[in-house]
């Protein structure tokens, strides 16, 4: 499938990764800064071969959040190697230091997704510094393409497919109540949450469903302002050094539940695309039934750190459908912090 959706180029087909020269090409690069490094860094191997003289430099180091040092360093080697595209492997990390560079020096994005974090179709970039995580929107940083190569997931441990997949599920069921919804990000979002459910619920269709969710929930999170869900994620994520898609994982069952009875048209879009009339049940059967971490203590989070991610959430409050309440938010983690089933 070569498809333009939203302004994007998507190439999805088995063996796509081979194709990464001939899409450089198409954008006319010749100097490229590639960013694979971790468990795609074999990946990388493959394309540097297959660039050859073409690669200008390359990035093995990546990190999740994105430290602003490390940013720091890419944007340096990006300038010394007068790289005219980006390209990078991986998940949301790999795909979050590209954008770092692209929103510091203004250079195009191509991007190889090894994870369903989406973050490859939005504008949205991350930074990580003294313990804090800075988000924001900039049109610069959204990849201009995106290769998605089956054959890549074939191989992601399955835990990290899961909570990856849960991730994206998040994007799409806050795009649902996000005040800028509309009915085309509904339409992605109620069909991602159909897909991943799909994909996490029947393992024969499940990398495809899963590929296709997770593009459709990059777009919805590029396209409306998340909620609480998101806001406490970047603060666990950035401050805690917590891994970003287990927290994900953990907190959506029970931030849903608490922003259900304020978002009754939103949760019977997401509970019919799911089969379900209990979204938050749901969501964590399928995290439960897929092995996926269900409490913020397995993931070494202090429950007497609450007030203070608290004050920080409610520093800069998010837009949410259920306003936000101290009390509500501290019954929230601590139930997260012991893995109680959603209520």
């Amino acid at each position: 499938m070569d498809a333009d959706l939203d302004g994007l180029r998507v190439v999805l087909r088995p063996g796509a990764l081979r194709a990464v020269p001939d899409e450089a090409d198409r954008l006319g690069a010749h100097r490229i800064l590639l960013v694979a490094g971790g468990s795609a860094a074999a990946h990388g191997d493959t394309v540097a071969g297959l660039l050859g003289d073409r690669l200008a430099g390359r990035l093995t180091e990546v990190a999740q959040h994105v430290p602003v040092d490390l940013a720091d360093r890419a944007v340096r080697l990006a300038r010394e190697v007068r790289a005219d595209l980006v390209v990078t492997i991986g998940g949301g990390s790999a795909t979050g230091l590209g954008k770092a560079v692209a929103r510091e020096t203004g250079l195009r994005v191509l991007a190889v997704p090894t994870t369903f974090s989406g973050s490859e179709a939005t504008p949205v970039w991350g930074l990580t510094q003294g313990g804090r995580k800075t988000t924001g929107r900039d049109p610069r940083v959204r990849p201009v393409t995106v290769v998605y190569d089956p054959d890549l997931f074939r191989t992601l441990p399955r835990e990290l497919a899961v909570t990856s997949a849960l991730n994206a599920l998040a994007h799409c069921v806050e795009g649902l109540y996000a005040p800028d919804a509309t009915e085309r990000t509904n339409r992605w979002a109620t069909d991602g949450i159909s897909l991943l459910t799909g994909g996490l619920s029947r393992p024969g269709a499940r990398l495809l469903d899963l590929l296709v969710g997770g593009l459709d929930a990059g777009l919805v999170l590029g396209a409306t302002t998340m909620g609480v869900h998101h806001k406490l994620a970047h603060v666990l994520g950035g401050t805690y050094r917590l891994p970003h898609a287990d927290t994900h994982a953990v907190l959506l069952p029970h931030v849903i539940a608490a922003n259900a009875p304020a978002a009754p048209d939103a949760m019977a879009r997401a509970g019919q695309a799911m089969g379900r009339r209990d979204v938050a049940a749901a969501i964590w059967d399928l995290a439960h039934d897929n092995g996926a971490p269900t409490s913020l203590a397995a993931l070494g989070w202090p429950a007497g750190a609450a007030d203070d991610v608290i004050d920080a959430v409610l520093a800069a409050p998010p837009p949410n459908p259920r306003p936000l309440d101290r009390d509500w938010l501290r019954a929230l983690l601590l139930a997260a912090h012991r893995g109680d089933t959603p209520a």
